[in-house]
């Protein structure tokens, strides 16, 4: 080949625009599933040591997220999510539990 010269496939005219397919160019994100919202809102139940968990998995999430391990992120985000429903299902059985003793009538 001689210098100067393109390859066929590489040469194109100034007005011609070619037509690229993105998918094969570049890598498609996944959408974010951190459950941040979801793991603050946990922060609310009476199952503290529990929906801090949850918040710390949703930050490691979006952290892999932010830095391209995607595979990472999505793992992370499902364990915030479990530990952020389990934490409001304690929290809202913490929540019967002292409203039954609370307004259970105490006879002596």
């Amino acid at each position: 080949m001689a210098l100067g010269v393109l390859p066929p496939a590489e040469k194109s005219s100034p007005g011609e625009t070619e037509c690229l397919d993105s998918s094969s160019t570049q890598e498609v994100e996944p959408p974010l599933r951190s459950y941040l919202l979801l793991s603050m809102f946990s922060c609310l139940c009476p199952a503290y040591p529990v929906n801090i968990v949850a918040l710390v998995f949703s930050l490691m999430s979006r952290s892999s997220y932010y830095n391209g391990d995607y595979d990472g992120s999505l793992r992370l985000g499902k364990n915030a999510l479990y530990v952020a429903m389990a934490s409001i299902i304690i929290g809202l059985l913490i929540i019967a539990i002292i409203c039954v003793l609370h307004f259970m009538p105490m006879y002596h």
